[in-house]
């Protein structure tokens, strides 16, 4: 399983970015996929996960109304779009794969068991 993150960059803040995971050695519908983020200092954060077997999708407080997940089976890519971003966004951002398909979990790094590289977001004040 190979996860590629891309698409980070600088913004100002109120912009948006959209974030690509790009997927393979993978089924859609038998894994669930997430974005974590990590700031300086501060411990990986979960922000949101798309399950493997309904799509259905879960954010974190921090995130939810700004943030969506979503995916293309077709292209094996996983996007995240983020809107209205702000300067406590700055992170950054990893894609990650779990073979649970039902998983969604975002406050622990457990049971993601495959990781992208990460893409650096900076949110300029």
């Amino acid at each position: 399983v190979q996860l590629q993150a891309s698409g980070g960059g600088l913004v100002q803040a109120g912009g948006s970015l959209r974030l690509s995971c790009a997927v393979s050695g993978l089924t859609f519908g038998n894994s669930a996929i997430a974005w974590f983020r990590q700031a300086p200092g501060k411990e990986r954060e979960g922000v949101a996960s798309i399950k493997g077997f309904d799509g259905s999708s879960f954010y974190s407080n921090s995130v939810k109304g700004r943030f969506t997940i979503s995916r293309n089976e077709a292209r094996n890519m996983v996007y995240l779009q983020m809107n209205n971003l702000r300067p406590d966004d700055t992170a950054v951002y990893y894609c990650a794969a779990s073979p649970y398909y039902s998983y969604s979990d975002l406050t622990s790094t457990i049971k993601w068991t495959n990781w992208g590289q990460g893409t650096l977001v900076t949110v300029s004040s």
